[in-house]
């Protein structure tokens, strides 16, 4: 297995080259709105150190959503077109359990509500438990009000991660169940890429043209070009 990762959903911009064994090769940096200049670069050098061409390949796997509009917008760019370039096909794997991936990666977290500010008063938010190494979800992931969290989401604890909880933690807090909060944690293309392959293992990878963004809110997808309005 050869796969190239990335992720561009929040305010940082992370690639990975991973084989499913062994520790991958990995970039990441904090990159506010400059994903667009870092990414194909900090891909060229994981290529280089890897001596990895494009086209040699299994995949491409995207961090697809939900985040930041302009991030997941670029991030599904990128990836479809090297993996246009390259022929090859791509993966898409949810953001927010990329950031419950990374909580159990990291910090041994196995029970994750993870959460960004969305902005305008919104969140996105999901619930994921760990198996086997693996964070799955426990429901849909949303776009909700922090303050109207599902009720369905109110058994059990959790480790509150990501960028809400440093924006609404009190409010989120309120109704959860809470042991600890990790808020600067960040999605990162190493989970990107350990979700991916597990994923290739039991379905085949997308068409550059299936693989598509995420956004979660209507508002956005009208503003996109060539969408109403």
């Amino acid at each position: 297995m050869k796969l190239l990762a990335i992720e561009t959903t929040t305010e940082y911009c992370s690639a990975a080259l991973s084989s499913g064994a062994g520790e991958p090769l990995f970039r990441h940096v904090h990159a506010p709105r400059e994903q667009t200049q870092r990414i194909l670069p900090m891909i060229d050098a994981l290529l280089a150190e890897s001596g990895w061409s494009l086209r040699e390949l299994d995949a491409i796997a995207y961090a697809n959503g939900p985040g930041a509009f302009t991030g997941v917008r670029i991030g599904a760019a990128v990836a479809q077109g090297l993996a246009f370039g390259a022929d090859v096909g791509m993966v898409g794997i949810c953001s927010l359990r990329t950031l419950a991936q990374a909580a159990w990666r990291e910090r041994g977290v196995d029970r994750v509500m993870a959460s960004f500010d969305a902005r305008m008063g919104e969140i996105y938010a999901g619930v994921f438990a760990q198996h086997q190494g693996l964070m799955q979800a426990l429901d849909d992931v949303i776009a909700c009000k922090p303050e109207a969290l599902p009720s369905s989401w109110v058994s059990g604890s959790y480790v509150g991660v990501g960028s809400a909880w440093g924006s609404y933690a009190d409010v989120l807090a309120a109704q959860l169940d809470i042991t600890h909060q990790y808020p600067d944690l960040a999605p990162s293309a190493v989970d990107v890429a350990t979700l991916a392959i597990d994923h290739l293992a039991r379905h085949p990878a997308l068409a550059p043209e299936q693989a598509l963004p995420v956004y979660l809110r209507d508002d956005v997808w009208k503003k996109l070009p060539g969408r109403q309005s």
